[in-house]
């Protein structure tokens, strides 16, 4: 069953890929885009319940299904579904339709190699799968060829290989640690490395833990290797924004978090935590400082996500059962707001026609029912309640208190007040500043594609921040249980 499942999750994005680039009909390629993530999030659901029931195994054992490799692939099936569906009214309005096709075949290949990154089991065709989203993504990035685009996509691409050479060189001295135990010549499963981590060298796997963590933390956005992401999420169109924060940054802290499980084993577990954990405070920093003094509505969801990335470092660096439950949780509720955060953001800069903040005024008065969702999505997405992210961050503040990280935690609801202030009064300008001038032309309307999936994302984000099901407790246990060995 689980094969099947990932059957469907693999070959539906890499048909609609394939058709759109031989039908290269605009209409027929954003049905078939839209098709493939009804299909990818329709078997995504079961499968990350029936992973729990796991690890499955496929291909002599190159591919796995686990918790953690499943709910990753929820995250990005959600946000694949809810982007298709905003892109049908967004990239309508580029008028551009004779390049629409291309788009939609890398949007959908874009998603396929996010997928297909969460289910490797061996860490050198890990590496290979995130290069690749790089590879695709980069096309995305720069889709709109303005100036500014290409900028971005050439700094995008140029900084990340140099973060993925350095998580490469760490892998190669992960199998070098490896080779001391299995032998010159073995498969650098998952499950194989942190069974031999016992009897590495503890100083040299730690060198290929750090050497990993600035390589993947670069693609993660955490701080100080997260340059590329102001200009990649600010020059993307809105639907690639809310794909590369909502589903790229969480399959890249996959790897961060299989190779935590490996450090730990090999006998650096406090320091290679100590060291998530700082990295994961510094981007609340950085977060915190650049959303206060930020100019451009894209570039503070930006800001935003290199905040949310930190907090999700701090959830797995934390660790322990609450730590791992409160950061997939966050996963997935940041994946939500982030992707209801860049729509509306994407509305709000077609509508006025700018990225500036201080040239969108009278937002309520114009667009009352976007309005509404954008900003219920604001106070969301700075962890308020009664909205999902308040609570998984909740979970991660007690967590922190429990394992012994009081500094961490104090850091956190600091940087947490900061970024509550300095992010809604931005939102307060746009939608209550009269000292502004109102523009001289009514905004443009936005079509309802770019509306509905604002709604479908901010309804699951009120749920989950008023109930927690027991069997999503249940689920993140057994996930602690599998990464850390920890009691369920």
């Amino acid at each position: 069953m689980a094969g099947a499942l990932l059957l469907i999750v693999m070959i539906a994005p890499a048909a609609a890929a394939a058709g759109c680039v031989l039908v290269r009909v605009p209409r027929v390629a954003e049905g078939l885009n839209l098709i493939a993530s009804l299909a990818v999030c329709a078997a995504a659901i079961p499968l990350t319940i029936l992973s729990a029931r796991g690890p499955y195994y496929y291909l002599s054992e190159y591919i796995i299904i686990d918790i953690a490799g499943a709910w990753v692939i929820l995250c990005t099936a959600i946000v694949y579904l809810l982007a298709s569906i905003y892109s049908i009214g967004y990239m309508r309005l580029l008028g551009e339709d004779e390049k629409l096709w291309g788009f939609y075949a890398l949007f959908a290949g874009f998603a396929l190699t996010i997928l297909l990154s969460a289910v490797m089991n061996n860490a050198g065709l890990y590496w290979i799968a995130i290069e690749l989203t790089t590879l695709v993504s980069t096309f995305l990035v720069g889709f709109e060829r303005a100036a500014e685009s290409i900028e971005a996509a050439w700094k995008y691409i140029i900084i990340i290989s140099a973060g993925i050479s350095l998580a490469l060189l760490g892998t190669v001295l992960f199998y070098w640690c490896g080779s001391f135990v299995l032998g010159q010549t073995y498969d650098m499963t998952w499950e194989a490395l942190r069974d031999a981590a016992p009897k590495m060298n503890p100083a040299l796997a730690l060198l290929s833990f750090f050497l990993v963590l600035v390589g993947y933390g670069t693609k993660v956005g955490l701080a100080p290797m997260h340059t590329w992401l102001p200009d990649a999420h600010s020059e993307s169109p809105a639907p690639i924004s809310a794909m590369l924060s909502g589903a790229l940054l969480n399959t890249a802290m996959l790897g961060i978090v299989r190779y935590l499980a490996i450090a730990n084993a090999a006998q650096n577990e406090i320091l290679a935590r100590k060291t998530l954990v700082a990295f994961g405070v510094l981007s609340l920093i950085v977060g915190a400082l650049f959303i206060v003094r930020q100019n451009g509505i894209k570039r503070l969801m930006a800001y935003s996500s290199v905040e949310h990335m930190g907090i999700v470092a701090l959830g797995f660096g934390i660790g322990g059962p609450l730590g791992i439950a409160g950061a997939l949780y966050h996963m997935l509720n940041h994946s939500l707001n982030k992707s209801l955060m860049f729509f509306g953001a994407g509305n709000a800069m077609r509508s006025y026609g700018s990225k500036e903040i201080r040239k969108i005024r009278y937002l309520w008065a114009y667009f009352p029912m976007q309005g509404a969702l954008w900003l219920a999505g604001a106070v969301a997405i700075t962890g308020a309640p009664p909205f999902g992210l308040f609570l998984s961050e909740l979970v991660i503040l007690r967590a922190g208190f429990e394992r012994g990280y009081d500094w961490a935690v104090y850091a956190m609801a600091v940087l947490l007040i900061v970024i509550f202030i300095g992010f809604l009064n931005h939102f307060r300008a746009m939608y209550f500043d009269t000292a502004g001038a109102a523009p001289e032309d009514r905004p443009a309307q936005i079509s309802r594609w770019c509306v509905v999936p604002m709604w479908l994302a901010l309804v699951p984000l009120v749920v989950f921040g008023v109930w927690w099901p027991s069997a999503m407790w249940d689920h993140f246990a057994a996930a602690a249980h599998t990464l850390t060995g920890a009691a369920p």
